[in-house]
C-alpha cells in the first residue's frame, strides 16, 4: 500500500503545519522543557527521573541502607534528646561517688548505662545531649559553605559560559580566590577562623562553614560549565533566550546535583571538625551544653583510669560520619550515570 510523505514522517507533517503559528514560541516552550526532562523512559513509557531512578537503585544498595539507617538514628536521637536523655547534662547528683585524684569512677550500671564522667555527671544523657549540639553544628556548617560556595562557584560558572570575555575575566578572579583558600588545609583554616573569631559554638559554625566554601564553589562551577556546552542551553542561546533565564532555569537546577551529594558528604567531615575544634578548646565552653569533641578533650586525662569516658565520644563520631559518608557515597553512585545499568 503505496504511503504518503506526511504519513512516512509524522513530525515533519507536524512541523509544517505548526510553520504558520508562533513558531519561536513553541521552541522556546521545547528547549525550556527539554532542560526539565533529565530522566529516562521505563517499559510503560512513562517518565522516570534521575532523583527516582537514583532512589529505587539506592533502595538496592546495602551501603545506602546501612548509611541511612545509622543517620535516621543519629537525627531521631538528637531532635529527641530531651526526651531521651534521663538527666540533665548538668547534673553532679553522683559527684560523691567518684574520685579522679584516685582515679576511681563509676562504670556503667543500671541507672547510669555508661557510667559517670569525672564530675559525676551521668555520661548517657551527655551523649544524647551532644548529639544535638553536633547536628547543629554539622548542618549549620554545611549550609554556610553550601550558599557562599553555590553563590560563588554559580556566578563563575555563569560568567564563564555566558558571560563572554568580561565573564571569563570574573571567573578567573574568583577561581583565584577559591585556590587560595583551597591551599590552606581544611582544618587548618577552620582553626584560623575560630581563633580570630573567639571560642563559641557560633564559632565553630562559622569555622567549619567558611572552610568548605572553595569545595562547593569549585565543584558547582564545574558542574555548571560542562552542563552550558549541552544541546538544550545552545539551543535556548539561539532562539535568543535571555542569559539570565538559561543560567538559574536551565543550567543551574541541572548542575546541583552533584552539590547535592556533596553536602551529604560534607555533613561527615563538619562533623569531624568541628569536633576538632572543641578538642582544641574552640568549641562552645558551657558545659550545659555538651559537645562530643569537647567531652573528648575532657577525657583525654583520664584515658588510663577511664578510658570509657573518651571511647563513647569517639565511637560516636566515627559512627556518625561514617554513616553520613557511606549514605554520600551511595547517593554520588546512583547518579553517575557511567554506573547506571
Amino acid at each position: 500500500m503505496p504511503t504518503t510523505p506526511s504519513s512516512q514522517n509524522p513530525s515533519r507533517a507536524e512541523d509544517a503545519s505548526d510553520a504558520g503559528g508562533p513558531l519561536l514560541g513553541r521552541k522556546a516552550a521545547r528547549v525550556d522543557r527539554l532542560a526539565e526532562l533529565m530522566g529516562e523512559r521505563d517499559e510503560s513509557g512513562h517518565g522516570s527521573g534521575i532523583w527516582r531512578t537514583a532512589f529505587a537503585r539506592m533502595r538496592r544498595s546495602p551501603m545506602a541502607i546501612t548509611g541511612a539507617v545509622i543517620v535516621v538514628v543519629f537525627v531521631a536521637v538528637a531532635l529527641l534528646s530531651p526526651l531521651i536523655a534521663p538527666y540533665s547534662p548538668t547534673s553532679q547528683a553522683w559527684g560523691d561517688e567518684v574520685f579522679p585524684n584516685q582515679n576511681i569512677f563509676v562504670g556503667p550500671r543500671g541507672e547510669n548505662w555508661l557510667g559517670l564522667d569525672n564530675l559525676g555527671r551521668d555520661q548517657f544523657s551527655r551523649m544524647v545531649v551532644g548529639a544535638r549540639q553536633t547536628l547543629m553544628v554539622g548542618v549549620v556548617a554545611t549550609l554556610v559553605g553550601f550558599g557562599a560556595g553555590a553563590l560563588l562557584g554559580g556566578a563563575a560558572g555563569a560568567a564563564s559560559v555566558l558571560g563572554g570575555r568580561w565573564g571569563r575575566q570574573l571567573d578567573n578572579v574568583v577561581m583565584r580566590v577559591i585556590d587560595m583558600m583551597l591551599a590552606l588545609p581544611t582544618l587548618l583554616l577552620a582553626v584560623t577562623v575560630a581563633a580570630l573569631v573567639g571560642p563559641s559554638l557560633t564559632t565553630v559554625m562559622i569555622a567549619v562553614g567558611v572552610a568548605q566554601v572553595p569545595i562547593f564553589a569549585r565543584l558547582l562551577r564545574g558542574a555548571m560549565i560542562s552542563q552550558g556546552n549541552r544541546d538544550y542551553v545552545l539551543a535556548a542561546r539561539a532562539l535568543g533566550v535571555r542569559k539570565r533565564r538559561i543560567a538559574l532555569t536551565h543550567i543551574l537546577p541541572n548542575s546541583l546535583g552533584p552539590v547535592i551529594v556533596q553536602s551529604t558528604l560534607t555533613l561527615a567531615t563538619a562533623i569531624i571538625d568541628a569536633a576538632a575544634l572543641s578538642y582544641l578548646g574552640l568549641g562552645n565552653p558551657d558545659p550545659a551544653f555538651p559537645e562530643w569533641g569537647t567531652m573528648l578533650a575532657d577525657a583525654q586525662r583520664f584515658l588510663s583510669s577511664a578510658p570509657q569516658l573518651a571511647v563513647y565520644p569517639a565511637l560516636a563520631i566515627i559512627v556518625t560520619a561514617l554513616g553520613f559518608t557511606l549514605l554520600g557515597e551511595a547517593m554520588r553512585e546512583a547518579l553517575d550515570p557511567k554506573l547506571r545499568k
